[in-house]
């Protein structure tokens, strides 16, 4: 019972926040998924529900970096490698969604180091 209210309250929060960050070709959207283990991020184009970058702990090339994927300094390695391949695509631009998830630890180290590697939002 618990479980089902924690999970129906985590699912309003997300709502509740993409309801305002809608990404679209001009400003692609920078959506975060944190678990215990592993942290992944991608922009997204809504209007075409297309996927234009991504990165994530388990990945074969940041897995073999990282250890473990459950941490902070995983969660800027995962920024910094986002900002790269966003920059070889051609998007400067992104709105962030941080999702259910506070800005706070992992998802907000995400965040800063795709900042600092050139990403603006």
């Amino acid at each position: 019972m618990r479980y089902k209210r924690l999970k129906q309250s985590n699912r309003r929060r997300k709502y509740r926040v993409r309801k305002k960050v809608k990404g679209d070709s001009d400003r692609p959207r920078l959506s975060v998924y944190r678990s215990n283990k592993n942290i992944t991020a991608q922009i997204i184009d809504d209007r075409s529900g297309v996927t234009l970058a991504s990165a994530s702990t388990m990945q074969e090339a940041l897995k073999k970096d990282i250890g473990h994927g459950g941490n902070a300094e995983a969660a800027k390695t995962v920024g910094e490698t986002l900002a790269k391949r966003a920059s070889e695509v051609g998007i400067k631009l992104v709105r962030f969604d941080r999702g259910a998830y506070r800005y706070h630890g992992r998802v907000k180290a995400l965040a800063d180091a795709a900042r600092e590697a050139g990403l603006v939002f």
